[in-house]
């Protein structure tokens, strides 16, 4: 996103646009006119990464433009970053001109807040990290330190990672009055916007509160739908492929004392294996019954900007529920062309997770016909 777009006065225009857009494409669908979920017009993202840029003892946060990769932009200031970055990152930068060891060989950092508080920088090198680095490093993270909040600083090369504190952020979310408490993982996902996150939340709750039964969950990550929807089912099985993200959901289930979802680590394709009863999965064998005696009458997927595929799209149709979360409307469109012929749009919203840009995150219930 060219830093020249933010604009914030000009925010509520420029989501306009992006939902006539958005509309646009939903039209062969019938779709309701969406609820539309703003997002703050500065201070949204609570994550930031940047390249940084060498000149002799000197040290600057960069980006590169699409059309031209190789010049390095200076970026001074980055007013959609949450304040405690804002903040933070003319600090750092100080640090690391004055400090030899820590600004030796370092090409990029990753900034993580959440909005409980927690702050996490990840400084990354294309050198080998040794005890004089972790030395310096828990000076660094003492220095940065404000309100008595620790600072924890990850270091990274190649085959190292060196812990400076923790390597996950605490966020506590507010859902329709009950706070639901979760870690995040250093370079694992999270929702970047964590207003509109929770904006997306309650939208889920609030449809899912007149349902019952059992619910299977696609991409669950480290559990941000998933907890606070298991209050709504009697079952979660809860799905994901990546091993931080499971490790992530178990650890929050226990945080928050939910008894009532199980995590299995699958993806989307063998979990429409099992669900077709193409081929057995071990890793269903610690589920208290049977896949095929849950009574799963509601799907939840939030799948990746390439959409589901067509398997998992054959095997959703099944459902007489489907939330979908979609990072993209266009591939989201390209599965409605599937799933609106056993299907109607009872519900349809739009989170402007990402402003200033051309991506809009979408929210549908699809009922059964």
């Amino acid at each position: 996103m060219p830093l020249s777009r933010v604009q914030p006065q000009d925010y509520a225009t420029l989501l306009g646009a992006k939902v006539a857009t958005v509309c646009e494409l939903m039209t062969p669908f019938s779709a309701p006119e969406p609820e539309v979920y703003a997002s703050p017009p500065v201070g949204f993202r609570l994550r930031a990464e940047f390249r940084l840029w060498h000149d002799d003892d000197d040290i600057n946060y960069v980006m590169f433009r699409r059309e031209d990769p190789r010049t390095p932009v200076v970026v001074n200031d980055f007013i959609i970053a949450d304040d405690r970055i804002q903040y933070l990152m003319p600090l750092l930068r100080e640090k690391l001109i004055a400090h030899s060891i820590l600004r030796h060989k370092i090409f990029q950092v990753e900034f993580l807040v959440s909005l409980s508080g927690d702050v996490m920088l990840t400084l990354i090198y294309h050198r080998k990290l040794d005890q004089a680095w972790e030395s310096a490093a828990q000076q660094l993270a003492t220095a940065l330190q404000a309100d008595s909040k620790p600072v924890s600083v990850i270091g990274r090369s190649r085959k190292q990672k060196r812990v400076i504190g923790s390597d996950f952020v605490r966020e506590v979310l507010p859902i329709l009055g009950t706070d639901y408490h979760y870690r995040q993982y250093e370079q694992s996902f999270s929702q970047p916007n964590g207003q509109v996150n929770i904006r997306m939340i309650e939208w889920a709750c609030k449809h899912a509160a007149a349902m019952s039964g059992d619910l299977l969950e696609l991409y669950c990550g480290n559990g941000n739908f998933t907890l606070p929807l298991a209050r709504y089912f009697d079952h979660i099985i809860a799905t994901e492929l990546s091993k931080v993200s499971i490790r992530a959901a178990r650890a929050n289930l226990e945080e928050n004392s939910i008894k009532n979802v199980h995590v299995v680590r699958l993806s989307a394709e063998e979990v429409t294996q099992a669900m077709n009863n193409e081929r057995p999965f071990r890793r269903l064998a610690d589920m208290p019954k049977p896949l095929s005696e849950f009574d799963l009458g509601t799907l939840f997927v939030d799948p990746p900007r390439a959409g589901l595929d067509e398997q998992t799209v054959s095997m959703a149709s099944r459902f007489d529920r489907i939330f979908y979360i979609s990072c993209n409307p266009q591939t989201l469109v390209q599965n409605l062309q599937s799933l609106c012929s056993s299907h109607r749009i009872k519900q349809f919203a739009l989170f402007d997770q990402f402003p200033y840009t051309d991506h809009m995150e979408c929210g549908v219930l699809l009922q059964k016909n």
